[in-house]
C-alpha cells in the first residue's frame, strides 16, 4: 500500500467511518506461522459486570444487592482492584498475573449491533461473523484458515468440547474433540420407578393422588422447559470445570501438531437467571473454572504471537432479577490475552450503568462492534490485511477508540 493511500485510511479510521472494503489480494506468506489463535465461547451470557467489576460506581450497589461483589479493601472475599474503576472476581485470582504483566486487556463494552437476546440466534450472529443474518453460512475461523495460501489450509483448526461448533464448519476441515451436551436434573420424579411407587402410595386418597399427579408433572415439566433453556443457552458445550482439561487438551494438541493454529473451546451454564451468587455460588464457580483453564491455556501458548479471545453472545442485565439472578442484556466484557495484547488496562468507552446510559434503562450499550474489536486485533496481531477484513466480517468498520488495543511491532 502506498503512502498516501495508507494516510487516507488512516484518517478515515479516526473519524470511524472506514468500512472494511473487499479487495482483491495476493497474499506473499501465511499470516497464522506468527502465532497461534484460541476462541473460548462462553455460552448462555456470562456476567461480565460480575467478573470485572465496576466497583467505583455509584449505581452498582444499587442495581446489585444479593450478586453484588464486595469493592476492593483487602479483605477476604473482596474484589480485586484492577484500576480505578474496575475491580476483579475473587475468583478469577488465577489471571490477574496476566493483567499485571500486561498480557491481559478488556474491551468492557462489546457486543453485536443486532439487538436479538435470543441465545442460538446471537451465538450463530457471533460464530459466523454476520449480525443479524440466522442463514446458514461458515464460521470466520473457518474462512480464516481459507485465506491461507493452498496447500496451507488443511486441519488448521482444531476444537475441544462440541461436536459441531459453528465458528469451525465450512469448507475446510477442522479437528474436533466431542463432549455431549449435560443432561438437566429432574429430581427424584425423574425416576419412573419411584414416581410410580409414590403414586400408588397416594393412590387411596383421591386429592393428593391429584395434588402428587399435578406436583410431579408440573416439577417434570419445568424440568424440561429448564432443560430446553440450558441446552439452547449451552449448545452442547459442558460447564466451565469441565474447561479445565479441554484446556490442556487442546495445548498438547496445537503444541504436538504444528500446524493447528486456531482452537476453539467452549462452556456452558452460564445463563444464569436464577441464585447467580456472589463472591461464592453459581457464578463463581463457573468463573473459577475459566480463570484455572485460562492459566492453563497461557501456560501453554507462550509465543510472542498467541491469542486467547474470551467470548460471550450477549452480556446480562445490570440490575439483578426477583430470583437472585440477572436477566439476558447487551454489551458485555471482550478479553484478549497474549504477547502483542497492550494489557494491564480497559480499552475502549465505557458509559457507567445511570440509568440514562444504559440501553433500554435495562443493559450496557454495546460500544464496541465484536466484528472490530476481532479484526483488529487479527489484522494488528497476525497480519491480516485489510483487503481480508470484509470477507471475514462483512459490514464492520474500523474501531478508532480501540487502535491501542495491541502494541505496535
Amino acid at each position: 500500500m502506498n503512502p498516501s493511500r495508507r494516510a487516507l485510511l488512516r484518517a478515515a479510521a479516526s473519524a470511524g467511518a472506514l468500512a472494511f472494503a473487499p479487495r482483491a489480494f495476493a497474499q506473499a506468506a501465511p499470516m497464522l506461522e506468527g502465532g497461534r489463535l484460541v476462541v473460548v465461547f462462553l455460552r448462555g451470557a456470562y456476567d461480565g459486570l460480575s467478573a470485572f467489576v465496576p466497583y467505583a460506581d455509584p449505581d452498582y450497589e444499587r442495581l446489585r444487592q444479593v450478586t453484588r461483589i464486595p469493592a476492593p479493601d483487602g479483605g477476604e472475599g473482596a474484589a480485586i482492584r484492577l484500576d480505578e474503576r474496575f475491580a476483579l472476581h475473587p475468583a478469577l485470582a488465577p489471571v490477574l498475573p496476566m493483567w499485571r504483566d500486561g498480557i491481559l486487556a478488556v474491551v468492557p463494552s462489546a457486543g453485536s449491533p443486532d439487538p436479538t437476546r435470543s441465545h442460538f440466534e446471537a451465538q450463530h450472529h457471533w460464530e459466523t461473523g454476520m449480525p443479524g443474518r440466522n442463514s446458514e453460512a461458515p464460521g470466520w475461523m473457518n474462512r480464516l484458515a481459507s485465506m491461507e495460501p493452498a496447500g496451507l489450509r488443511e486441519q488448521r483448526m482444531v476444537g475441544v468440547g462440541e461436536a459441531n461448533p459453528r465458528i469451525l464448519a465450512g469448507d475446510l476441515r477442522a479437528r474436533l474433540v466431542q463432549r455431549g451436551p449435560q443432561a438437566a436434573n429432574r429430581g427424584m420424579v425423574g425416576n419412573e420407578r419411584a414416581r410410580l411407587a409414590l403414586a400408588d402410595m397416594y393412590a387411596a386418597d383421591g386429592r393428593l393422588a391429584e395434588a402428587f399427579r399435578m406436583g410431579a408433572d408440573s416439577r417434570m415439566e419445568t424440568a424440561r422447559d429448564l432443560a430446553t433453556e440450558m441446552m439452547q443457552a449451552d449448545n452442547g458445550a459442558g460447564p466451565a470445570a469441565g474447561l479445565v482439561q479441554a484446556s490442556r487438551q487442546l495445548v498438547a494438541l496445537m503444541r504436538s501438531g504444528r500446524q493447528l493454529r486456531l482452537g476453539f473451546l467452549s462452556a456452558g451454564g452460564w445463563d444464569t437467571h436464577a441464585n447467580q451468587g456472589g463472591v461464592q455460588g453459581q457464578l463463581a464457580n463457573q468463573l473459577g473454572g475459566l480463570a484455572r483453564a485460562l492459566a492453563e491455556l497461557r501456560a501453554g501458548l507462550t509465543q510472542p504471537g498467541d491469542l486467547i479471545l474470551v467470548l460471550s453472545e450477549f452480556g446480562r442485565t445490570a440490575a439483578e432479577n426477583g430470583t437472585r439472578g440477572t436477566d439476558h442484556g447487551r454489551g458485555n466484557a471482550l478479553w484478549l490475552i497474549g504477547e502483542r495484547v497492550a494489557g494491564g488496562r480497559m480499552h475502549g468507552l465505557w458509559d457507567g450503568l445511570a440509568r440514562g446510559n444504559l440501553n433500554e434503562g435495562r443493559d450496557l450499550p454495546v460500544r464496541h462492534d465484536f466484528r472490530a474489536v476481532i479484526a483488529q486485533a487479527l489484522a494488528r496481531g497476525f497480519g491480516l490485511p485489510e483487503s481480508r477484513l470484509a470477507d471475514l466480517f462483512p459490514g464492520a468498520r474500523w474501531d478508532a477508540q480501540l487502535d491501542g488495543l495491541l502494541k505496535r511491532a
